[in-house]
């Protein structure tokens, strides 16, 4: 039995900093929501999607936000989600620590810092104890994981979760910053580990045949791809396979449309979850019997050939959207 994990890292953005106010509402329906001529495909398409075929999806929140729009639009995406069944987990994306009204955050951080890594960790500490207050006044469900935003973490970070009791952490990539983050020097971490206290949880990345990394994501691996490293990595005797998405993943990067290749992908992976479910197990982190390896699989490998045939299809997306 592998474990599988579809998470999605759950983001309201206004597409840049000037004149946030009066772009939010827009960007929340547009984000959240996902409206198009169509139907709306954002989260709540993602959640039926889930729920229809009996599969549990992590969806990572991020909070922060809160600070300047209040928590009604937080507690909004929580409800939806948790009223799903399923999981709520914190997500951290720094960009909005200066954008509090009045500055609740960090008070003395009058600058853009990208990446939870450019902080301290007392102020990590901070900012994780800070996501997790606005996730409980928003009702949610306490979140034992964390999944720090863009991937940008470092040793640290899991200093910091410990301190607040969260004992699962997904925010090791190996295609981006996972390789200098501290954790493991000079080991590329590709399946469950415990690191003092803490489990990590790493996205699974893959060799596409061409001797090139990626990591496993909706837009990113075709159905083809998905399905084949599902079972090499069940066949290897992984512990876990982590999938990435986002709540407005399923839209074309204007917004106004369905993606429909992306939305096939996810109607089909959802299919062969819940057609293998003897195999594989879709789940969250609440609850989790989690089995650590002892020494890191190498990445999965895909074929060239059907890493051009997702070329193609990549190619027929841009052409089409």
């Amino acid at each position: 039995m592998l474990n599988v994990f579809y998470t999605v890292d759950v983001e309201v953005w206004c597409d840049g900093w000037n004149d946030i106010d009066s772009k939010f509402p827009a960007a929340f329906q547009s984000y959240v929501y996902g409206p198009t001529a169509a139907g709306n495909f954002g989260l709540p398409f993602q959640l039926k999607l889930l729920s229809d075929h009996g599969l549990t999806g992590v969806f990572f929140v991020e909070p922060l936000f809160a600070a300047r729009f209040g928590i009604e639009p937080l507690r909004e995406i929580v409800g939806m989600i948790e009223a799903a069944g399923h999981e709520v987990q914190l997500h951290l994306h720094t960009e909005w620590v200066d954008e509090g009204r009045p500055n609740t955050i960090l008070p003395n951080s009058t600058h853009k810092r990208q990446y939870l890594r450019m902080f301290d960790l007392a102020e990590q500490t901070q900012l994780i104890g800070i996501g997790l207050d606005y996730l409980a006044q928003a009702g949610a469900r306490r979140p034992n994981a964390f999944r720090a935003g863009s991937f940008g973490f470092n040793h640290l970070t899991l200093q910091a979760l410990q301190a607040h009791g969260i004992v699962h952490d997904s925010s090791y990539n190996a295609t981006m910053f996972g390789p200098d983050s501290g954790l493991a020097p000079g080991t590329l971490l590709t399946d469950c580990c415990a690191f003092d206290g803490v489990l990590e949880h790493p996205m699974t990345v893959y060799d596409d045949g061409f001797g090139r990394l990626r990591h496993a994501q909706l837009t990113a691996s075709s159905s083809a791809e998905m399905e084949t490293l599902l079972w090499q990595a069940l066949e290897r005797g992984q512990s876990e396979f982590v999938i990435l998405s986002h709540n407005f993943e399923l839209l074309n990067p204007a917004k106004n449309r369905a993606d429909a290749v992306v939305v096939k992908r996810l109607e089909k992976l959802c299919r062969f979850v819940s057609d293998n479910r003897a195999h594989f197990n879709m789940s969250g982190f609440h609850g989790l019997n989690a089995r650590t390896v002892q020494t890191q699989p190498l990445p999965l490998v895909s074929t060239r050939w059907k890493t051009g045939m997702r070329t193609l299809e990549q190619a027929y997306r841009r052409r089409y959207q």
